[in-house]
């Protein structure tokens, strides 16, 4: 008998590699949101470290947001290239007859 591993999807809920996949370039592409919103907003802070701390938590909430409602299509994108990659490699490494 074999347990399955905990994950952040709950107690004994294992993940298949295509969703390990969509949840990593999903998280990217959150990473990637929240990057372009702190660097707009550089420009227009006003040096206050605790509105500075609040905005950063709310421009990490709100990125995630868009990043599982579709974002930007980053995340579609990457899953798209790492799907084809594995395709590809799995073509070079089989045996031709």
């Amino acid at each position: 008998m074999t347990t399955d591993p905990i994950t952040s999807a709950g107690v004994g809920a294992a993940a298949a590699p295509e969703t390990k996949v969509a949840g990593a370039a999903k998280q990217f592409e959150a990473l990637m949101i929240a990057q372009m919103l702190r660097t707009a907003r550089e420009d227009t802070e006003d040096g206050n470290s605790s509105s500075s701390t609040m905005l950063d938590v709310a421009d990490q909430q709100f990125s995630q947001v868009l990043a599982n409602n579709g974002g930007l299509g980053l995340a579609k994108l990457i899953v798209k290239g790492l799907n084809q990659g594995q395709t590809n490699a799995n073509q070079q490494s089989s045996p031709i007859e």
